[in-house]
């Protein structure tokens, strides 16, 4: 309706501004018109004048001239005043004439003076008039009365003036009646015109007003709309197919939020928009889809991790964050990425795990909810938001991210139910690698000892020994071997001699750095790879062994002690042999020195053990 309403106005204002155009137009050119007839019948009764005073002149009854005059101005309605006078020419050779007969005002006396017609309009509040004065100029004619022959002038002098004063009041008049006529004609037209767009137009403003109300409906997701309409026509059939859209609208957008969001575990930011809003799950989704295709095919969760830190990065531009796993059964939490700088966690948290909040109580930790929400983060001026995300029973997630604004804070917070979505969407396909990991790791480990198996060392060599020689790297290589081992199956039982085994693969990861490998080669051989070690802490390395086992005792039948030793080759790589199954190799040739040479001992490789069968 407010539509209608300007429309009637904005016509309403042209059609008054035309009609006072047309209005003014009109009064000024009636004005122009009536002082232009007044001016023109002046001229005729100063011709007349002067046709009546040259018979005057002529037939000698120049002195009876003024009841001629008197008789025009009577007969003359409009003219109020009538009086003509002479030039200095003419009062020189006749006289001054009447009284009368003078120059009366500064018109006169410019009409005589330049020989040129003179008027003026004078007007106030009731009357208007016309003063005009004429002046008479002796010309020579065809006729038989000539000016020239009865008066001593030359050819174009002025004889004379006649000056009127016209009355045009009721021409004003005429025209304030006309104007006002035409000023009813047009409100007239305008009430007609106003009247007919009324009519006309308002079945098709409502249709508009009732249009925009469905719209409006539309954008909030309600369809239900019905559109109605008195417009016959083309104005019906839009009703009637606007209304078919509508419907088959609410069948397929109605609840299109609700339908595309159980997809998503958390929807994305509610809008007022729904088709919006649909739009935003469905780019969300593709996103995500698109996401979760290309970590499917990554072998490791070490690389769907990376793909997250990427995601973090470039979707949602996360300047300074921290990414961490949680191992739940061993309650410690491995650093998986961090942008920049440390953590804001104490060390000891990843120790201890269970002392993150986030990861305790299995909620966000958001740092304006409260002071110093954390007691194990060390934020300094910096603001943070924690959350963890499962993953199974054994594993979880944790995001860490700090940012130095508040404001930054709530649009984290804003973005957390998206970064969810994609944690969501990699969930399986990081348990699955978790588990293929796990699989693996058990295929590569001996299942008694929890050491590597000989299997691991036949798969990884080659790739330690190009990180080494790329790295300029050295491993000093130890063969171990239990003394006299068939003898304790033989004699106690293999249940003995498994926990004699059991105890010594203790002892060697006790004894070595998280760098070095502990491998069981089979039976009861065993392989220690020392990295980057030198000939004293390898040599250490092995006493230590060596004398730990040694102290250990084993009670078998009979309450009776049993102690056993071993004896174990030393080789280095690459000083002894250029590759690691060499070095292997001769680790394994001292070994067996010592074992011919009187066992439980430690032997160093040395070339003449290969060349010189005395020495094996």
């Amino acid at each position: 309706m407010q539509t209608k309403h300007k429309l009637l106005f904005i016509v309403t204002l042209m059609l008054l501004l035309l009609g006072a155009a047309t209005t003014i137009n009109v009064g000024l050119n009636f004005r122009e018109y009536s002082i232009k007839s007044a001016k023109e019948k002046a001229k005729m009764v100063a011709a007349v004048v002067k046709d009546g005073l040259t018979a005057h002149m002529v037939n000698g009854v120049m002195d009876k001239r003024q009841y001629f005059l008197d008789q025009i101005s009577i007969n003359n309605e409009p003219v109020k005043e009538l009086w003509i006078m002479r030039s200095q020419s003419v009062i020189k050779q006749y006289g001054k004439g009447f009284t009368n007969e003078s120059v009366r005002d500064a018109l006169d006396k410019e009409a005589l003076a330049t020989g040129k017609t003179v008027s003026k309009i004078t007007e106030d509040t009731h009357s208007i008039y016309l003063r005009m004065t004429i002046p008479y100029k002796a010309i020579v004619t065809n006729s038989s009365a000539k000016c020239l022959s009865c008066h001593n002038v030359n050819a174009g002098d002025t004889l004379g003036a006649i000056s009127m004063k016209f009355d045009m009041t009721n021409i004003r008049s005429d025209g304030l009646l006309t104007i006002l006529k035409i000023i009813g004609l047009n409100l007239l037209f305008i009430i007609v015109v106003l009247y007919l767009i009324n009519k006309y137009i308002t079945p098709y403003m409502d249709l508009f007003s009732n249009m925009q109300i469905g719209i409006k409906k539309a954008y909030s997701g309600d369809f239900t709309h019905e559109f109605e309409t008195s417009v016959q026509g083309d104005g019906k059939q839009i009703a009637l197919e606007m209304n078919e859209l509508f419907k088959k609208m609410q069948g397929t957008f109605g609840d299109i939020k609700f339908n595309l969001a159980t997809f998503i575990p958390q929807g994305v930011q509610d809008t007022k928009d729904p088709l919006q809003e649909a739009k935003d799950i469905i780019k969300e989704l593709s996103d995500i889809y698109k996401f979760k295709k290309t970590i499917e095919l990554d072998t490791s969760k070490d690389v769907v991790y990376s793909r997250i830190v990427d995601v973090l990065t470039q979707k949602y531009e996360l300047k300074n964050f921290s990414f961490y796993e949680v191992d739940i059964h061993a309650d410690t939490r491995k650093l998986i990425y961090i942008s920049q700088g440390d953590s804001i966690c104490h060390d000891y948290v990843d120790e201890k795990a269970s002392l993150c909040r986030a990861h305790r109580t299995k909620t966000d930790v958001i740092s304006t909810d409260f002071v110093d929400v954390c007691k194990e983060c060390v934020a300094n001026d910096l603001h943070y938001v924690c959350f963890p995300f499962s993953i199974n029973e054994d594993n979880a997630l944790i995001l860490s991210i700090t940012t130095k604004s508040k404001s930054e804070v709530n649009k984290i917070n804003q973005q957390l139910p998206s970064i969810k979505n994609y944690l969501e969407a990699a969930k399986p396909v990081i348990e699955s690698r978790i588990l293929m990991a796990k699989l693996r790791d058990t295929s590569l480990r001996d299942g008694m000892t929890k050491l590597y198996n000989r299997r691991f060392l036949e798969e990884f060599i080659d790739t330690v020994m190009k990180q080494a020689v790329r790295g300029n790297e050295t491993y000093s290589i130890m063969m171990l071997d239990i003394d006299f081992f068939k003898m304790v199956n033989d004699t106690y039982g293999h249940d003995v001699g498994d926990k004699v085994i059991v105890s010594l693969a203790k002892i060697l990861n006790e004894s070595i750095r998280e760098s070095d490998l502990a491998i069981r080669y089979g039976g009861e051989e065993f392989v220690i790879m020392l990295h980057n070690a030198d000939e004293e802490g390898a040599q250490m390395v092995a006493q230590k062994i060596h004398d730990a086992f040694g102290a250990l005792k084993f009670t078998v039948e009979g309450g009776q002690v049993m102690q056993k030793t071993i004896s174990i080759g030393i080789a280095k790589f690459p000083t002894d042999g250029d590759t690691v199954w060499k070095t292997i190799k001769f680790a394994d040739t001292a070994l067996y020195v010592a074992k011919t040479t009187g066992r439980d001992k430690i032997v160093r490789y040395v070339p003449e053990m290969s060349e010189n069968d005395g020495l094996r």
